[in-house]
């Protein structure tokens, strides 16, 4: 669905451990694409290799986007790969939508 703004909303699935415990492999989370993420909030973002991947948007810095993992033993984020640019921020997260609960 898009509006007026070019703005997009979809669905994303989360694949990995980087953001455990916030996600886990198989979440579905609604998002928002063209959407600039917010501080402290998930975006899913495009890594320098081509992965895509929902991480955290710490700041905003000259570069583009300082992102982390909420997982410190898995995955990557800026620490390795510097900040991301705007142009490779594909959404904003808005809500994990599946599983509803979590045991």
């Amino acid at each position: 669905m898009r509006d007026g703004a070019g703005y997009s909303v979809g669905l994303a699935v989360v694949r990995g451990r980087s953001m455990q415990p916030t996600l886990y492999d198989g979440d579905r989370l609604l998002v928002v694409h063209g959407a600039s993420p917010r501080p402290g909030g998930l975006a899913v973002v495009r890594l320098p290799d081509g992965v895509v991947a929902v991480k955290r948007a710490t700041r905003r810095e000259p570069g583009g986007w300082w992102v982390e993992r909420d997982n410190p033993r898995e995955g990557v984020d800026s620490w390795s790969v510097g900040a991301i640019p705007e142009s490779d921020v594909v959404a904003r997260v808005l809500c994990r939508v599946w599983p509803l609960r979590r045991r």
